[in-house]
């Protein structure tokens, strides 16, 4: 059985050593950063997820996503001892794929580890494992080999939620998805009305990468009251 890397970053050292501890029981292989500038130093691409506190001196979880984003694309899972609406918001638009407010149980992290990694693998196969290198959509063509994403030659850089948003519309042109199917068919999991807001920040970041505004939309359609698509 194949061991998933997962990097934990945070200057706290009982709660880091707590994660470790219990993502180590469950045949996970980690390492802990106490800092933004060792997480920095340690990642590469064999890692399947990162574990970023928000709220370290120095450097924050913030801006640690950020530079990560700037060359990787493994899952992030902000930990956050705030609860605010602007919080979660900002820790998504910045890249981030998922976060838990602490205190958490253990149950509640090992179920968001295993569902993001997991996501991420079939990510990743579904990339791999295609009959055609590309797809051209308008301007944009997506090689779902490497799944990159170039607009006119310049690539643009999407998280994994961003990659399997887009290639669900564009996979399934002028199909209208509301965001129960997009949740249903990107988390793989049921249906709540409380996750509403976790994609519609997605979809507002990936349409804001693709260039797409409220005075002009080129790529993703929303179909006011019924769902978003991208026509063909």
């Amino acid at each position: 059985m194949e061991k998933y890397k997962i990097l934990v970053v945070d200057d706290d050292k009982e709660i880091r050593n707590a994660v470790i501890n219990l993502l180590s029981s469950e045949n996970y292989m980690v390492i802990g950063a106490t800092s933004a500038n060792d997480a920095l130093s340690i990642l590469d691409e064999t890692y399947s997820l990162v574990i970023l506190d928000i709220m370290m001196p120095e450097k924050d979880g913030v801006s640690t996503c950020i530079d990560i984003r700037k060359k990787y694309y493994m899952p992030i899972l902000f930990l956050t001892a705030k609860n605010t609406e602007d919080d979660k918001h900002i820790s998504l638009s910045v890249g981030g794929d998922d976060f838990l407010e602490k205190p958490f149980s253990k149950v509640e992290l090992l179920a968001r580890v295993s569902s993001l990694i997991r996501r991420y693998r079939i990510y990743q196969n579904d990339s791999q494992d295609c009959d055609e290198k590309y797809v051209y959509i308008k301007d944009l063509k997506i090689d779902k080999q490497t799944a990159r994403v170039f607009k006119e030659k310049e690539e643009i850089l999407l998280t994994n939620i961003e990659y399997k948003l887009l290639m669900l519309l564009v996979n399934n042109p002028n199909k209208i998805f509301t965001l129960e199917n997009i949740y249903e068919s990107i988390w793989n999991e049921r249906y709540d009305y409380s996750v509403n807001a976790l994609i519609m920040v997605h979809i507002r970041n990936l349409r804001k990468k693709l260039g797409d505004t409220s005075r002009g939309t080129k790529y993703i359609k929303n179909i006011w009251g019924r769902g978003y698509c991208i026509e063909k």
